[in-house]
């Protein structure tokens, strides 16, 4: 077992509030919901929150909720994620984008354990299990002014660093996973594997998925793997520059013939599909696509 997965299993037998720090797309969300989910809540709501997307203006709506009634507009009554938390998780994504005149606001919750709902006048007590989560460095937000000292405490209580997926043991096991989830294929080949490995993946496991979804996508046209890599990882190219890798096979998907043709011109050839493909102009991968697509 990893270290960090050991340790977010540690925090989940307890009502611990955790900080989760790591770069972008290195799976902190997945990690939040592991938590939740091997915990003693795991019954209960998970709601996440993204700090960076939080407008001024609707700050004490969206934390705490409001009366119906308590401005123009309210027209019902909103309980916030906060209260939509209770007896579950609270999920504050990228937490160090949080504005910092909303940071007071989230500790005042945090020490008091209960919202203010706008139009009330009683606190409403709520029992949630917070979770945070920033590809910032905190420490450093807080020397430059920018993060609240006293919040930060709050928050670094029990901190999981989340390691960038170049540095995962796992890797093989990550790729396969989320190749099972998306591609209705056989396991990636060793060979496939290897030349995932080979990369420094700087968008951590979300940039794998999207290569992968990629792949699986290109696949029965003959777009090979390494074609899909070294487009993903070479230099930026302009606009006009971006389908030029493909350019050649590409022009297949839009030449693959009518399903009917293709019936007529397997019956033609005994349903050999070497001499089928090569009759009709396309590859035989092509081909196979095609059949299990108007089989299923």
């Amino acid at each position: 077992m990893n270290r960090h997965e050991s340790m977010l299993r540690i925090a989940a037998s307890s009502d611990i509030s955790v900080l989760l720090l790591g770069e972008s797309g290195s799976g902190k969300e997945v990690a939040a919901r592991f938590v939740h989910a091997h915990s003693k809540r795991a019954g209960g709501p998970f709601i996440a929150l993204n700090c960076g997307a939080i407008a001024k203006g609707l700050t004490e709506s969206i934390l705490e909720g409001h009366r119906k009634g308590a401005f123009t507009g309210a027209v019902d009554e909103r309980l916030g994620v906060v209260r939509s938390a209770d007896h579950g998780t609270l999920f504050l994504d990228e937490i160090g984008e949080m504005p910092f005149e909303i940071q007071c606001k989230l500790l005042r919750i945090l020490q008091e354990r209960a919202v203010m709902p706008l139009g009330s006048c009683d606190p409403q007590p709520v029992d949630f299990r917070l979770i945070c989560a920033t590809n910032r460095n905190l420490r450093a937000e807080v020397h430059a002014g920018r993060f609240r000292e006293d919040l930060y405490f709050r928050l670094n209580v029990f901190p999981v660093k989340i390691p960038p997926l170049r540095e995962r043991e796992d890797f093989n096991t990550i790729a396969q996973e989320i190749w099972k989830e998306i591609a209705d294929h056989n396991p990636l080949n060793a060979s496939e594997i290897a030349l995932l490995s080979k990369r420094k993946w700087p968008g951590n496991v979300r940039q794998l998925k999207n290569v992968l979804q990629r792949y699986s996508l290109l696949k029965p046209y003959d777009i090979t793997l390494g074609n899909v890599l070294t487009d993903e990882f070479s230099e930026p190219a302009t606009v006009a520059d971006t389908c030029t890798l493909y350019q050649a096979k590409s022009r297949r998907i839009a030449e693959t013939p009518e399903w009917n043709l293709i019936c007529s011109e397997l019956s033609k050839n005994s349903g050999n599909k070497s001499v089928t493909a090569q009759k009709l102009g396309i590859s035989r991968g092509c081909l196979n696509y095609q059949i299990r697509k108007h089989s299923s």
